[in-house]
């Protein structure tokens, strides 16, 4: 790469940066606002939302770095055009592909970045963040456990804790647990949730318990330390259920009976392994498409809106047909090969449009002899 490659590559590559964080961080904060529902209606801590907001962002950054890719280019080519930046540069003898070449580079980085997201780091994060709300969703304590409140919970278990401190420890618990005909009643001073071997389990410190008998006599037993097993109120009863997004390209190219029977049919798991890996070609329909729309015609003083703004549309388009093809294509297989002709053929066709506004026009001259007038030899 030249000097000036190197000069025309960091200029446009700092914009795209700044797009790409910009949307990223937009994407953020709406994952957030969603996620404070476990907050408020969950009881989970500030951790497990931020764990969760950001388990999501790799599944962002697929749809995010073709449009920050676009947007960071068109900001940086139109600098550089408007400042003439660029006709210098082709007034110093460089040609125009190698003008465009580290636009070209900045776009493959981008489309290797998405391939790795999608192919990788996207099916582990979602399987992570599935395994997590799993988690929240069967959270036994979040569920029970109120400061200063009586809550019942499934089939008549009901807790009552005075106080909850900042490191999860319960404080004056009381625990009324109907067993059929047979009531029990547990007090301690303290307690704190745990799992044992996968089981919401319930630990008790310094407390007692009480029971009438068969025979109606009231049993009373004191401990200093005891474990209550809540499995049989935490209704689960299911495992964790994957959706296409979260499994990896072999297990979507070749789905086993069990991924069949709980995740999707062959050809919802077929278009989706198709999209993640024709994602990234998006990324080269953004770069090519934001060159003509600066690069592809005459030097303007007073910008290029239109240009512009044709380019947006069809970028957009292209875009939303591309989705629609990726949902098509799970009930007829034959459309994934569109999958890839798409973004190819608009990649292809904004190339051949910029190149050939590139090419200087040659001019017949038509050389008229006025009417009477000799001509010369």
């Amino acid at each position: 790469m030249t000097l000036i490659q190197g000069y025309l590559f960091r200029q446009i590559a700092k914009p795209v940066v700044g797009a790409c964080a910009a949307l990223a961080g937009i994407g953020i904060l709406s994952q957030s606002l969603d996620q404070l529902e476990i907050i408020v209606e969950r009881g989970q801590s500030v951790w497990v939302m931020v764990k969760l907001t950001l388990l999501a962002v790799p599944q962002l950054l697929a749809v995010i770095l073709p449009i920050g890719l676009f947007v960071g280019a068109l900001i940086a080519l139109t600098r550089l055009q408007r400042e003439q930046e660029l006709t210098a540069v082709f007034a110093s003898g460089v040609t125009r592909w190698s003008a465009i070449r580290p636009a070209i580079k900045l776009a493959i980085i981008g489309a290797l970045v998405t391939l790795l997201f999608t192919t990788v780091i996207q099916p582990w994060s979602q399987r992570q963040a599935r395994a997590e709300a799993f988690a929240v969703r069967t959270d036994l304590a979040a569920l029970l456990v109120e400061e200063g409140r009586f809550v019942q919970g499934p089939e008549g278990l009901t807790v009552y804790v005075q106080q909850i401190e900042q490191n999860g420890l319960l404080k004056n618990i009381f625990i009324y647990q109907p067993d059929g005909d047979q009531v029990t009643t547990w007090d301690a001073a303290e307690a704190r949730f745990s799992r044992i071997d996968g089981e919401p389990v319930v630990t008790l410190i310094n407390g007692s318990w009480q029971r009438y008998s068969s025979r109606g006599v009231l049993e009373y037993l004191s401990f200093a330390r005891q474990d209550v097993p809540l499995g049989q109120y935490a209704q689960v009863t299911d495992s964790i259920r994957y959706k296409p997004s979260d499994l990896y390209l072999p297990q979507l190219f070749n789905p086993s009976p069990r991924d069949l029977e709980r995740v999707g049919t062959a050809g919802e798991m077929a278009a989706e392994g198709h999209s993640r890996l024709s994602a990234p070609l998006y990324a080269l329909v953004a770069m090519a498409m934001a060159l003509t729309a600066i690069m592809g015609g005459a030097y303007s003083r007073t910008g290029y809106s239109l240009r512009i703004a044709k380019a947006a549309g069809a970028f957009l388009l292209v875009r939303i047909v591309g989705y629609g093809i990726v949902a098509a294509s799970a009930w007829n297989g034959w459309l994934n090969i569109l999958q890839y002709l798409l973004p190819i053929a608009a990649t292809a066709i904004s190339l051949r449009l910029l190149f050939r506004a590139l090419k200087p026009r040659r001019r017949r001259a038509w050389f008229r002899s006025a009417p009477g007038r000799a001509r010369t030899a």
